[in-house]
């Protein structure tokens, strides 16, 4: 075999006989985006839907959510929508239950809702770092216990997928419920994959960096958006799809080694700052 041939079958690179479109496939798989409505989540529902998983799009914003799935099953895929306040356990345990009813089982959890406050720490009031934390890190806690109670209880070996921030790793002013919130959900991955780990469950978390999402549209507002993707190496915004990429390879077959970690999707940003 030509050393060619065996890199093609190494790495799949375009062209090989098994390339990356063909390798990450999810038929037959069953997935909840949680946070599915906008953004990343929404990125995320779709790459999955693409390819081939079954995906249900839970948001507190039902509208949003409902609008994400019509997109997905007008391209040929299959997608349901559900409203859900990441908050509260139960209704993230329904949006859980919503999976297993229509499709028998339940693979990927992927945690995405979340929400940003910009505002100096002396002008807090301690409800608004109630709420941040609410959001991000017990929306993330409360998806990854409905989801792996369900995944334990049908002997599914699945993944659950967080989303972290470079927040977590390096601190900007005026965010400090943001950076509060997603350096707890950076602990909590590697603890719940710890705990997770007997019965097969994969619990990772992405850490993106400066995203093209609605979250930003206060940073643009305050003409700031331009001066944070510079942060990063090539000076500009990440894509959503970019970040929802890295997701469903951390879903897949393909990243069974990996594990209680948090994979940077920041263009350089931790590293380069």
């Amino acid at each position: 075999m030509a050393v060619g041939s065996r890199l093609c079958q190494v790495f799949s690179a375009p062209g090989c006989p098994a390339s990356r479109e063909e390798r990450l496939r999810f038929e037959g798989k069953a997935v909840v985006v949680f946070g599915g409505g906008s953004g990343i989540g929404r990125a995320s529902a779709a790459t999955f839907a693409a390819a081939g998983a079954s995906v249900v799009v839970a948001d507190i914003d039902k509208a949003s959510a409902d609008d994400v799935a019509r997109s997905i099953i007008a391209t040929g895929g299959a997608a349901t929508s559900i409203g859900a306040d990441v908050t509260s356990y139960a209704e993230t345990a329904a949006a859980v239950e919503c999976v297993v009813s229509l499709y028998g089982q339940i693979d990927v959890v992927f945690n995405c809702a979340g929400i940003v406050l910009r505002r100096p720490i002396l002008e807090h009031e301690p409800e608004d770092f109630e709420k941040v934390l609410r959001v991000n890190l017990l929306g993330s806690y409360n998806g990854i216990l409905a989801g792996a109670r369900a995944m334990h209880e049908l002997r599914i070996r699945g993944s659950i997928i967080n989303t972290a921030s470079v927040a977590a790793y390096v601190s900007t002013s005026g965010m400090v419920a943001y950076h509060a919130s997603k350096g707890g959900v950076r602990s909590l991955t590697q603890a719940a994959a710890l705990e997770l780990a007997p019965l097969g469950i994969r619990v990772v978390a992405v850490a993106p960096g400066v995203v093209d999402t609605p979250l930003m549209s206060a940073a643009k507002a305050a003409g700031v958006d331009r001066a944070l993707a510079r942060l990063q190496m090539r000076r500009r915004m990440i894509a959503p799809e970019r970040v929802a990429d890295v997701v469903l390879f951390l879903a897949s077959k393909e990243a069974d080694a990996i594990n209680g970690t948090v994979v940077l999707v920041d263009d350089g940003y931790v590293g380069f700052k």
